[in-house]
């Protein structure tokens, strides 16, 4: 069998389904368009992706306040004991002759209550506000264009799928096909040595020819069954899925490949997550700049127990306050330093990206131009290998040619219909990855309009 089969089952192994069986009642017929949808409605590993988005949404909307004023309550009830000294003065004389000592010592031991109100406002923050803004927006960035490289790997992974499974079955027909004729061929080659036109070892031919079709078949039915159990899997649909979008060419050549290497750095959600990871560590440049200057605030406070207080205790002030770091045990200037090394890794990160992401689009693009100009050589093969059969066939029963021959033209009748529906499969996986490198992949159904379907 001429399947490349290790790239299908490794996408068949990827999807998620664990033990369910699809069924044959109640299958669901989904065109392409219909299974997009149905992959973006319920796949589990988009709705965390949008669960990300929201977070980091929420997240990005508590720093729109940071502005505000703070507004504090604090309850206190303390117990304590204070020791007042009074000096005399002038009447120290007096007061030493009837025995009092100088100073006047007055100890105070009470509980007391402490409801205070405080209120502080930001002036000047030294830039670390919109630093911490700036870099909320570009998590919220990167969460966006990653929920978008989930969304497009998902999508090109159910691609795989849905036309993977349409290919097994196109191979399971064959196979089917190529054991029915070997079955008429033995029956033939049955009668034949009967009459004494062939020798049984002829006959023995046609049976073991005749039995390795019917292994190939077992094969074939077994790789459907396991598609058929992926592709429902990855559609969240446990009674299975019937594609109704066939295998497609599109006969015409491709665009051009700039236009797809333009289309790619300009919308491609890994450079998208790169740009928001580099614009947050300009932010974080940003904020350890800003720690190195001084901030200020206004602050306001209020005692609602004025009667019940200590004697150090206000009954209310407002003023302005500056915090200035003069020493820290963090090393400041190394901490900017350190976030503009991140500034340069994340460039350098983001120009490999483009080069990666260029490499990338070509080698799709030839590979999908390889697999279109493959295709079009098959169109004359399958006539060519029906003639060939029928040719055989003839010349068997009229004793000019042998069993090995009418072996050989089955098997190869079945092996250029499998390598057409492989040739479209490649085609339509090698567009498909096309489209996901350039960050297109949505749109393969417009694609698909546009293709013509691969008959059996």
């Amino acid at each position: 069998m001429t399947l490349r089969c290790s790239m299908l089952v490794a996408a068949l192994a990827t999807a998620v389904c664990q033990g369910a069986q699809a069924q044959t009642i109640d299958r669901l017929d989904l065109d392409y368009r219909s299974a997009q949808a149905r992959l973006l409605e319920r796949s589990d590993a988009i709705q965390g992706a949008d669960a990300d988005v929201r977070s980091k949404e929420a997240q990005k909307g508590s720093t729109s306040t940071l502005r505000r004023p703070t507004v504090e309550f604090e309850g206190q009830m303390i117990r304590y004991q204070k020791t007042l000294y009074l000096p005399l003065g002038p009447l120290a004389d007096v007061a030493q002759d009837y025995s009092i000592s100088d100073p006047l010592r007055f100890e105070i031991e009470r509980t007391s209550t402490r409801p205070i109100v405080t209120a502080t406002l930001p002036l000047y923050s030294g830039g670390q506000i919109p630093a911490a803004q700036a870099g909320a927006a570009a998590q919220l960035g990167q969460s966006r264009a990653e929920r978008q490289i989930v969304i497009d790997n998902g999508l090109l992974q159910m691609t795989q799928l849905y036309f993977g499974q349409q290919l097994l079955e196109r191979v399971r027909d064959v196979r089917r096909d190529a054991l029915a004729g070997l079955e008429r061929h033995v029956a033939d080659a049955l009668k034949l040595e009967q009459e004494g036109f062939i020798s049984r070892a002829q006959r023995l031919q046609a049976q073991v020819a005749r039995d390795d079709a019917a292994r190939e078949l077992e094969k074939a039915q077994a790789d459907l069954a396991s598609a058929q159990v992926a592709l429902a899997g990855a559609l969240r649909a446990p009674s299975g899925v019937d594609p109704v979008s066939p295998i497609f060419v599109i006969r015409q050549p491709l665009r051009s490949l700039d236009t797809y290497v333009d289309a790619a750095l300009r919308a491609h959600p890994q450079l998208d997550r790169l740009g928001a990871l580099e614009d947050q560590a300009e932010a974080g440049v940003a904020l350890q700049r800003a720690k190195l200057r001084p901030t200020i605030y206004g602050f306001a406070q209020y005692n609602f127990d004025r009667r019940d207080t200590l004697l150090t205790d206000p009954d209310w002030s407002v003023g302005v306050g500056l915090r200035y770091t003069l020493f820290s045990g963090v090393g400041r200037s190394q901490a900017v330093q350190a976030a503009r090394e991140t500034v340069t890794q994340a460039n350098a990160g983001l120009r490999e990206a483009r080069t990666q992401i260029e490499i990338g689009v070509t080698r799709s693009w030839n590979d999908a131009e390889a697999a279109r100009r493959r295709f079009e050589l098959t169109d004359t093969a399958i006539t060519a290998a029906q003639e060939n059969l029928r040719v055989q066939t003839l010349g068997y029963q009229e004793q000019q040619t042998t069993s090995l021959d009418v072996i050989d033209a089955q098997l190869g009748l079945a092996r250029s219909r499998i390598q057409r529906a492989q040739a479209g499969y490649d085609f339509v996986v090698a567009l498909a990855q096309l489209l996901h490198v350039s960050g297109q992949i949505a749109t393969l159904p417009d694609y698909i309009d546009q293709g013509e379907r691969v008959t059996p």
